[in-house]
């Protein structure tokens, strides 16, 4: 079998700065049906509605992105999709240990994978495709079954490497892991579940390279229109002010809490630190934090920035999506510390209780206590069967109450754990819009790294939406900044346009 590691050019430098295929989302072209003359609302509402309406003159839908669609596992559907794989992936097993072993199911299952590795190449790697094609040819694997002769476990390795070489740096890590995974059928699950992240990723990145001209032409044309009602009413950015100067006294204000020193043993400043740097106050720290700020807006305050009324839903989602990563993770660390690292080592024993949480977290907004009790109940169960099955002592009785009660006590929102975690991801969240998703991830503050493909989920629309946003109010910004930052901090930092 070819030796593929010397043949394939090295991964994308050019877009591994940003996490390689897993771009920025950008908005799509202009839509101009909706640009006609509308009848004048009344000046007291005339501000907010007619920078609303900017959503529908353009679209400003710089989320777009494929994605994989999932189903809860609560509903009949996703039920159904559950018990079909797991059905299929039992069926392979019991084929492969079969004597002599039944290699159907393993044959079209390694065409298939044949087929997404061949559609990730380039039109360049014409000598790695040749090599997957040889590799995996499918009338020579044929030939190798009938005679019982193949071997399953050594084509999983093999393209494990081609996947290696393959793959966006985000996804490294889940292809490192793989490789510890000695089970034939477990292996070959693993592989085709991070194959469809990766197909994802390619998506994602043919989008992204077919984008830059819409993306320019939508931003100036947003701008134009914004700036065509800043000229009718001088005081369109009278809540944009507000909220960059609210933004500004924050940064000043003294830290309330010293929970983010979590790498003081470094060499060097880390991630956590540099986004923590609040000297000397500049443009881009202010701005990163009045974009925070947004993800805690009290709904009631009607002071929405006029800069952003468009983003208002996308912010809310990301809120919503920050606040169910809060609870998720605060259940994991509170039941890793329980259970320890035998458990909580097993990648297949966490991702089943993250699915399992997800789930019961559905109804956590309209009712958090009972919501919290099923979690508890579930959790503890799934812990104490997991001992059970691997040979280990169970959780004593005092145990078991304890862990039920704080995990259901996150149901509070003054819960300490829930706290922690949520300044936690919001250090995250501004670690990303200050060093980008990649670097972020790399030094996440404890009791996260467990929800990480979450959080650079959420890290990741989070900086697309502000970066377009900046794209197109930067110079707005600007000039309000210049405004709020003293002449002092001005020649310190040279406030320039954003």
């Amino acid at each position: 079998m070819p030796d593929v590691k010397d043949s394939v050019p090295p991964k994308n430098a050019g877009v591994a700065e940003t996490g390689s295929r897993e771009p920025l989302k950008k908005p799509g072209p202009p839509r101009k049906e909706d640009s006609g003359p509308q009848a004048p609302a009344p000046r007291t509402s005339q501000t907010v509605t007619e920078v609303s309406k900017t959503d529908n003159k353009v679209e400003t839908n710089h989320d777009t992105c494929a994605e994989e669609k999932t189903l809860p596992l609560s509903s009949l559907e996703g039920k159904v999709k559950e018990t079909m794989h797991n059905d299929f992936w039992d069926h392979l097993k019991e084929q492969l240990s079969a004597t002599p072993p039944d290699f159907s199911c393993a044959l079209e299952l390694l065409k298939e994978i044949r087929e997404i590795l061949l559609s990730l190449l380039l039109p360049r790697q014409n000598r790695l495709r040749t090599e997957i094609e040889e590799a995996l040819d499918m009338n020579f694997l044929q030939q190798e079954a009938e005679r019982g002769a193949l071997n399953v476990a050594y084509l999983s390795k093999y393209i494990l490497n081609v996947m290696t070489l393959l793959c966006a740096p985000v996804r490294d890590e889940a292809v490192q892991k793989l490789e510890n995974i000695t089970d034939s059928v477990r292996l070959l699950r693993g592989i085709f579940q991070v194959l469809g992240l990766m197909k994802m990723d390619m998506v994602n990145y043919t989008i992204q390279s077919l984008q830059p001209q819409p993306q320019e032409h939508s931003i100036q044309y947003e701008r134009a229109v914004f700036q065509e009602l800043l000229n009718e009413q001088p005081s369109l950015l009278n809540h944009t002010t507000k909220w960059l100067t609210q933004a500004a006294a924050d940064l000043t204000a003294p830290p309330t809490c010293p929970d983010a020193s979590d790498s003081a043993n470094a060499a060097g400043p880390s991630p956590n630190e540099a986004a923590n740097n609040q000297e000397p106050l500049n443009p881009a720290m202010v701005l990163s934090q009045g974009f925070l700020n947004l993800l805690l807006w009290d709904p009631a305050n009607e002071e929405f920035p006029e800069t952003l009324l468009t983003d208002r839903t996308r912010l809310q989602e990301l809120e919503s999506q920050l606040h169910q990563l809060t609870i998720l993770a605060s259940v994991l660390l509170v039941a890793s510390s329980f259970s320890g690292s035998v458990l909580f080592g097993s990648p297949q024993f966490v991702d089943k209780l993250k699915r399992i949480t997800k789930s019961l977290l559905e109804e956590f907004n309209s009712r958090p206590e009972e919501a919290m009790q099923s979690v508890s109940e579930q959790v503890s169960q799934e812990i104490h069967q997991s001992l059970k099955i691997m040979g280990l002592a169970a959780l004593s009785s005092d145990s078991t109450t304890s862990l039920m009660g704080q995990l259901q006590n996150i149901a509070k929102k003054e819960n300490c754990v829930r706290s922690v975690i949520d300044q936690r991801i919001h250090l995250f969240l501004k670690c990303c819009l200050v060093l980008g998703v990649q670097r972020s991830l790399l030094d996440l503050p404890g009791g996260l790294t467990l929800i990480e493909a979450e959080l650079a989920e959420l890290g990741q629309k989070f900086v697309s939406l502000t970066h377009h946003n900046q794209q197109v109010f930067g110079p707005y910004y600007t000039d309000i900044l210049k405004n709020l930052i003293s002449p002092a901090q001005a020649v310190k930092t040279k406030v320039e346009s954003l």
